[in-house]
């Protein structure tokens, strides 16, 4: 449990090392639709995903992050293997992303560790021609080690106008054990979920410093919590698209 412990804690001493530069543009970028009025928008496929559920209506949360779900790629699909099976499928993340309502300087993150992958590579591309703005979350030692599923040859952090690197290693599993060729315990999610939350700190913060409402979630199990968020849904109705 130490290894595991420890192999987090130096990626998340990378992450803050290397990356807080593109962060801090990350969360003003995201500053900036807010001021502007524009959407935010979160997506990522499979397990990548996980971060999309993380970045909307909960506790702490900052109010407007949209996530974008696919049924068909998230992990309650059976049998699971589907959802490898049609991220690598072209033309269905240009349909998908038509099917949704981005509009031009609206804010879309797009996590994926590999970066490979059609559905998110298409997101990507057809949020560029819409004139929206990207920020992907992805591990550039994976996405730099391997080769694009997609016929065009690019990887997501090539659309970017920001890229998070979350430092993790070619695979993504962390932790080497005597007598196991393959390595044990992600990190891709820790790292991504701490990258997430940070930005959203900054975010909370410099809105407070312009002298703006921060709309952050209380928690639902605390007395006063639901009349909170029901005015939270109120006041921003026109920019969260989740309710």
């Amino acid at each position: 449990m130490l290894k595991y412990k420890n192999e987090i804690l130096k990626i998340i001493n990378e992450v803050f090392g290397t990356q807080l530069e593109n962060m801090e543009k990350a969360s003003d970028m995201l500053v900036e639709a807010v001021e502007n009025k524009n959407s935010i928008y979160i997506f990522g496929s499979s397990h990548a995903g996980i971060l999309s559920e993380e970045a909307f209506y909960r506790a702490g949360g900052f109010a407007l992050i949209n996530p974008i779900f696919s049924p068909n790629l998230m992990l309650n699909v059976k049998p699971i293997t589907f959802t490898s099976e049609l991220e690598q499928l072209e033309g269905y993340g240009k349909i998908f992303f038509q099917s949704q309502n981005l509009k031009k300087d609206d804010v879309l993150i797009i996590h994926s560790v590999s970066g490979r992958n059609p559905v998110s590579i298409e997101m990507a591309e057809e949020a560029k021609k819409a004139g929206v703005k990207l920020i992907v979350i992805t591990n550039m030692k994976y996405s730099t080690s391997v080769t694009s599923r997609h016929n065009n040859a690019k990887k997501l952090y090539e659309y970017a106008d920001v890229v998070l690197d979350n430092c993790g290693v070619l695979g993504d599993a962390t932790v080497k054990l005597d007598g196991l060729e393959q390595k044990v315990a992600p990190s891709s999610t820790v790292i991504g979920a701490v990258i997430l939350n940070s930005i959203i700190v900054d975010i909370t913060e410099k809105l407070l410093a312009k002298g703006l409402d921060a709309p952050v979630f209380f928690s639902a199990n605390r007395d006063g919590g639901m009349e909170h968020n029901q005015k939270i849904f109120e006041e921003y109705k026109d920019l969260i698209h989740y309710m």
